[in-house]
C-alpha cells in the first residue's frame, strides 16, 4: 500500500529510465518528484505519461528564479501540465509571480527556502546574509508564506521551526534531505530521518538515491513506509 507523504525523486537521467524504475516500484509509491536533471532527457513527458496512465502524482522540481514576468509566463506555460506541485525559490517577487501564473489551476506553488545541501559556509561564500541558518529558513518561509506560497521546501531540522509559523497554517511542508537510519547522505548535510521529518511537521517527504539505488528498490520503499509514524 502506498503512502503519498513519501515521494521519490527520480535520480535517473531520462524518461525511459524513470518509466522502468516507476514500474519496478509499482503500487508501492505513489508520488514522483521530477528535477533538473532529467528536464532534458524527457521530464515533462514523463510526468504526463506517470499521471495519465499510471495514476501517480508529480513533483515538478524546477526552483525557477528570474524575473518577475519570466517566471509568471514560465509557471503559466507549466500549468497547462496536470502537475501537483512546483518548486521556485522563495523570493517573495518569485513567489508573487508564480502565483499569477499558475492561475485558477490546482497547482501548489513551493517556495524553496535554503537547499538542504548548503551549510553556513556556503552561504557566507555565496555572500548570504550572517546569521543561523535556522532563523534563516524560518524567515524565508514567513515571508514566502506572505507572498502567497502554498508551501516551502527546506530541511527536515527546521521543520518544527515552520510549523510553528502562524503564517503556516494550512501551508505544505516538503522535506528533502531526509535519509533512512544507516543511508549515506551524499550531497546533504542538513538531513534526518523519514519519521524524524513527518514528527517535526512535514506534510511529504523526498527521498531519492537511497531507494533508487538500492539493490531492491521496492523493498527499500516498503521499509522507508513501514518505518513512517
Amino acid at each position: 500500500m502506498s503512502d503519498d507523504r513519501l515521494i521519490v525523486a527520480m535520480d535517473v537521467p531520462n524518461a525511459l529510465e524513470g518509466l522502468e524504475l516507476a514500474r519496478t516500484l509499482g503500487d508501492t509509491v505513489s508520488f514522483y518528484k521530477i528535477g533538473l536533471g532529467m528536464l532534458t532527457g524527457g521530464g515533462l513527458a514523463l510526468a504526463n505519461e506517470l499521471k495519465a496512465e499510471y495514476g501517480k502524482r508529480i513533483f515538478l522540481d524546477m526552483k525557477l528564479f528570474d524575473i518577475g514576468a519570466t517566471v509568471e509566463a514560465a509557471v503559466r506555460g507549466l500549468s497547462q501540465f496536470d502537475l501537483d506541485f512546483l518548486t521556485v525559490h522563495g523570493d517573495p517577487h518569485v513567489v508573487r509571480a508564480a502565483q499569477e501564473g499558475k492561475g485558477a489551476t490546482e497547482l501548489k506553488i513551493l517556495a524553496v527556502t535554503i537547499l538542504t545541501s548548503l551549510d553556513r559556509a556556503d552561504l557566507d561564500a555565496a555572500l548570504i546574509t550572517k546569521g543561523d541558518i535556522a532563523d534563516l529558513v524560518v524567515q524565508r518561509a514567513d515571508n514566502a508564506f506572505a507572498a502567497g506560497a502554498d508551501g516551502v521546501i527546506a530541511s527536515p531540522n527546521e521543520a518544527a521551526l515552520i510549523r510553528a509559523l502562524p503564517s503556516a497554517a494550512g501551508k505544505l511542508i516538503v522535506t528533502p534531505g531526509v535519509r533512512p537510519q544507516g543511508s549515506s547522505l551524499n550531497d546533504q548535510k542538513r538531513v534526518a530521518t523519514p519519521a524524524a521529518a513527518l514528527t517535526n511537521g512535514a506534510d511529504h517527504i523526498v527521498i531519492g538515491r537511497p531507494i533508487v539505488q538500492a539493490p531492491d528498490p521496492a523493498a527499500a520503499a516498503r521499509a522507508v513506509l513501514a518505518s513512517l509514524p
